[in-house]
């Protein structure tokens, strides 16, 4: 994932989340290798602005955020020129509202639809905007990306390794065994999930399952944030 951020002292380059489950799962399995999640903060330092353009999220100082709604601003009214359907000028004209108003466009309210046809004029904070007063740790500020975004982890573990899986919010197991190998989606049996807290209470996964902890889910069941997840699978 990468973070753009603008008019705040930040170190650009990837940055270790510190994840206090996964420091759980370590501090509990002992794994050989442990595998974090990274963000990469990207500063805007272009005339143009191209950084903001390849990113997925966007930090700024609260006293800032004007600046980069009047780049929106520019590009939606240079847009609404060329506009020639009606649909598209009625809702440039409101997203130009919004921005007039010191709306990011993110936090307007437009459904995935209207979104599309505003990207038309590939404006900045239809992107994921974080306002953001005083310094902040690096750690907060990916949190609140996460949040903003709509991401969350899950986690495989054991005695080889623990990781932390980055997806979006109500993906399936499909999805989530996909994220982990492709083999794993394309051979889907069964997944066994368990609660966060609930593995912390077991010796492994294993008595988990004899228990009755684990959980056995179908293909399209819904993984929730933070759960541990095995996958039964044949190729």
């Amino acid at each position: 994932m990468k973070i753009g951020f603008i008019g705040i002292e930040l170190e650009e380059g990837k940055v270790k989340f510190n994840d206090k489950n996964l420091n759980a799962l370590e501090k509990k399995d002992k794994p050989k290798k442990v595998t974090p999640f990274f963000a990469e903060f990207v500063q805007d330092k272009s005339d143009l602005h191209e950084e903001l353009a390849q990113v997925d999220a966007i930090i700024i100082p609260q006293e800032s955020i004007l600046d980069l709604l009047i780049l929106d601003i520019e590009k939606l009214e240079i847009r609404l020129e060329r506009a020639e359907n009606e649909v598209e000028q009625k809702l440039l004209q409101t997203a130009l509202d919004k921005l007039e108003e010191e709306i990011p466009l993110c936090d307007a309210g437009f459904n995935p639809e209207d979104e599309t046809i505003i990207l038309s004029a590939a404006p900045f904070s239809l992107k994921p905007v974080i306002q953001i007063n005083g310094d902040e740790e690096s750690d907060d500020l990916i949190d609140q990306v996460l949040q903003k975004t709509g991401y969350m982890f899950f986690y495989t573990t054991g005695p080889s390794e623990s990781h932390a899986w980055l997806v979006k919010k109500g993906s399936d197991i499909i999805t989530c065994a996909a994220k982990i190998h492709s083999d794993l989606a394309r051979g889907f049996i069964k997944g066994d999930v368990v609660d966060f807290d609930d593995y912390l209470e077991c010796h492994n996964f294993n008595e988990c399952k004899s228990k009755g902890i684990a959980r056995v889910v179908d293909r399209d069941y819904v993984v929730q944030a933070n759960e541990i997840i095995e996958i039964r699978f044949n190729v």
